[in-house]
């Protein structure tokens, strides 16, 4: 199915299933926070937690990923080491930092729930060709960027 012609598409018509999109995910997040008994702010912090890997993150390195006060992030971290899902371990090059790794049960219950969706987008993007999951990257991190940089505006504003 790579390179069968498109629909054609109004950036109007882009923006609209855009916001369709954004619409459906926030729902399907909170139907995930519910399954995993978290906030939205925790998942979200632990999405980041999982994404970093072996690089653990600050608590400072999550406050700013999620765009949350430190003291909001404190109290994530807080929520997500009760329920077990992150540990909190010394930075080896800083005693007054702590650096947040997942626990490896957590991060399997939250890939494990993930996983049947990531598999079926996965099978999505083989529809395209090379050039436009090339295009669609771009696009995703440029409007990823585009919206950090909005949002930092309308902090200011405050």
């Amino acid at each position: 199915m790579q390179g069968k012609p498109r629909p054609p598409a109004t950036p109007a018509q882009t923006l609209s299933a855009m916001d369709h999109l954004i619409a459906t995910s926030m729902i399907g997040q909170q139907e995930m926070t519910q399954r995993l008994d978290l906030t939205i702010s925790d998942l979200t912090c632990f999405a980041y937690v999982l994404e970093a890997g072996d690089d653990l993150l600050t608590a400072g390195d999550l406050a700013v990923r999620a765009n949350v006060t430190t003291g909001a992030v404190t109290g994530i971290l807080n929520r997500l080491e009760r329920a077990g899902y992150v540990t909190r371990r010394p930075d080896p090059e800083d005693r007054r930092r702590v650096r947040v790794a997942a626990t490896a049960c957590a991060a399997e219950q939250v890939q494990s729930l993930y996983a049947p969706y990531y598999a079926r987008l996965t099978e999505l993007f083989s529809d395209y060709s090379s050039d436009e999951i090339a295009v669609l990257h771009d696009w995703f991190s440029r409007a990823g960027g585009l919206t950090k940089q909005y949002l930092a505006e309308l902090r200011e504003e405050k």
